[in-house]
């Protein structure tokens, strides 16, 4: 869990982590992670078991084609001050740690703009990755160490928007 000098303030308010369960976090996407409420099964001679749709990769659309990247991200300065969310109004983002770290995972309702009456601050333990909806406000990855992300999201049409940004006050 997010130790005790994690600070995350946006506009100054300090916001409350939360640690990340598939309920809470179910209005904004997926919370991927084995655990025994998932769907799984023994595969290959019995040698591996298959923990099954874990998050609901929604790239299709216009032309979209699923994208895997790793992302190496360097460990923010606490405390964290929050100056933008992002969007991906045409496809999911999914981030899983590969580097064995927790970190934070902040969320938000909203259209055109992000509703900040709706922010959420999660703190996802090494083994859960996050799998953003469609059109959810995030902000861009909060990693507390340096460590590497594996990443599914959307590869468009050239000279798509990938994501839209707004800057926080």
């Amino acid at each position: 869990m997010a130790s005790p000098d994690v600070d995350v303030r946006v506009a100054g308010k300090q916001l409350v982590l939360e640690p990340l369960t598939a309920e809470a976090f179910k209005p904004f996407g997926d919370v991927i992670e084995a655990t025994d409420n998932a769907q799984h099964f023994t595969i290959n001679q019995g040698f591996a078991e298959r923990y099954h749709q874990l998050a609901q990769v929604d790239v299709a659309n216009d032309g979209g084609q699923p994208a895997i990247s790793i992302f190496k991200a360097r460990a923010r300065t606490l405390p964290l001050q929050l100056s933008v969310l992002e969007k991906h109004p045409f496809g999911s983002q999914a981030f899983m740690p590969l580097s064995g770290h927790a970190y934070v995972v902040v969320v938000a309702m909203g259209g055109d703009t992000p509703d900040l009456s709706t922010l959420k601050c999660f703190v996802a333990s090494a083994q859960q990755g996050v799998n953003y909806a469609k059109g959810t406000w995030h902000h861009p990855l909060l990693a507390l160490q340096d460590g590497d992300f594996l990443v599914v999201d959307r590869a468009g049409p050239a000279g798509e928007v990938n994501g839209v940004e707004v800057v926080l006050n």
